[in-house]
């Protein structure tokens, strides 16, 4: 009796099919399915990134294309080693034919390392490049050392990306231009307040002054030490890139300890409605990065939809406000569709890593293409960016929040709905 990857082989000797939308579907042994292992955090103070993920998932399943692929999903619970833990499961017990990985460097860099050091190919996203890349080298702080990875790709935008924004964002403001971070000790935190490719150089070089009171455990209860470092230096924009819950925290004990910035501009923790909605009318213009909105001008290459379609699709079946990393999950399933529709043999992991770095796809996010653009040649094979702008949650006089585009200097395609306005 033939194996599986055998009949994979022997299907695929006859041709490629072409599948709805335009995608070549693999030739598959009657009844087989191409096995895709997921794993995100759908649990722990992470969470808020993944409650898009069944209704992402079920549209892939129910589409066209998802018709030849089965998904494996896997919680990370927040947790480094349980991301590690689930990602093993998945190759060694469930042998799945490609890994996707989603969020934060958390959950997607213990995913990619294991990958990497099983032979399996593995796309990640939701998490800036350098943390993904930078991060897995076996000695992040020494350049010379670094390799490229064979089996992991990434696609997300960069530090310096979130930087220019951000800076962008502030420039629109009258300012003393001194800033008062907080920076967690995590793969995000000690990225971005990295000496060398974080925000201290560029913030130097443009006349900002750091305030950085160095790296906190997440889930602190007590940002005291910060707030007054910050009053001292008469900082009048923070930044940082806490996790939800400590952001809250830190900006209900800032309110409740007289510290009212003209500016706070912070990454991972205020991406979600219900976060800023927690913050009652304190989180009225609070701003962050954009990667992806309902105004974002990119459709869907499974589906044909638009940015605004998917959002609104969102909605209407969960009752919820739309979030950012709907637009990155729908994209890691138009990445795996339209790798395997490229291969002969889907269980061939050197030829679906060949597939996965040839690609050239217009997504919900943007054009994914492993081609260099924008990044140093050490990571050029392994990581595609994609475009960042940067917005306001503004609250509505009926209650809730939207989130307004109000920097797209890097990125004049997608469409800005207003100006950046001071916290009142």
């Amino acid at each position: 009796m033939l194996s599986r990857r055998k009949l994979l082989q022997s299907s695929a000797a006859t041709g490629l099919t072409l599948a709805a939308g335009g995608l070549a579907a693999p030739a598959l042994a009657q009844g087989a399915k191409i096995r895709l292992g997921y794993v995100s955090p759908q649990s722990g103070p992470l969470a808020a990134f993944s409650d898009a993920d069944k209704f992402i998932i079920d549209g892939f399943l129910n589409s066209d294309a998802g018709a030849n692929f089965e998904v494996i999903v896997k919680d990370s619970q927040s947790n480094p080693n349980r991301a590690a833990e689930v990602a093993k499961e998945l190759i060694i017990d469930d042998e799945i034919d490609m890994m996707l990985v989603a969020s934060t460097p958390e959950t997607t860099n213990p995913v990619a390392t294991t990958c990497e050091s099983e032979e399996i190919p593995v796309i990640s996203t939701v998490a800036p490049w350098q943390p993904y890349f930078i991060g897995q080298q076996g000695n992040p702080g020494d350049p010379n050392s670094w390799r490229p990875f064979d089996f992991s790709f990434h696609f997300f935008w960069g530090l310096e990306d979130v930087i220019s924004t951000f800076t962008a964002m502030w420039n629109q403001l009258d300012t003393n231009k001194s800033v008062g971070a907080i920076f967690p000790n995590d793969g995000d935190g000690n990225a971005w307040g990295d000496p060398n490719v974080g925000f201290p150089p560029v913030l130097d070089a443009q006349g900002f002054n750091l305030t950085d009171t160095g790296r906190y455990q997440n889930l602190t209860d007590d940002f005291s030490a910060q707030i007054n470092a910050f009053k001292a230096a008469s900082c009048e924009i923070v930044t940082g890139v806490p996790i939800p819950p400590d952001f809250t925290t830190f900006w209900t004990q800032a309110k409740q300890q007289g510290f009212n910035p003209k500016a706070a501009s912070i990454g991972k923790a205020i991406l979600f409605p219900q976060a800023v909605e927690s913050l009652g009318a304190h989180g009225h213009n609070l701003s962050s990065e954009v990667w992806w909105s309902p105004s974002h001008p990119f459709t869907s290459s499974l589906t044909g939809q638009s940015a605004g379609d998917l959002a609104a699709g969102y909605s209407a079946a969960t009752g919820k406000h739309w979030t950012q990393p709907i637009g990155f999950v729908h994209a890691l399933f138009e990445m795996a569709a339209n790798v395997m529709g490229r291969v002969k043999d889907s269980r061939d992991p050197d030829e679906v890593t060949s597939a996965i770095a040839a690609t050239q796809l217009d997504t919900m996010v943007g054009r994914i293409a492993f081609d260099g653009a924008g990044l140093p040649p050490i990571a050029a094979q392994n990581v595609a960016k994609t475009p960042l702008v940067g917005g306001q949650w503004r609250l509505k006089d009926g209650g809730g929040y939207d989130l307004v585009i109000v920097d797209n200097s890097d990125h004049p395609i997608i469409p800005a709905g207003g100006a950046m306005e001071e916290i009142s």
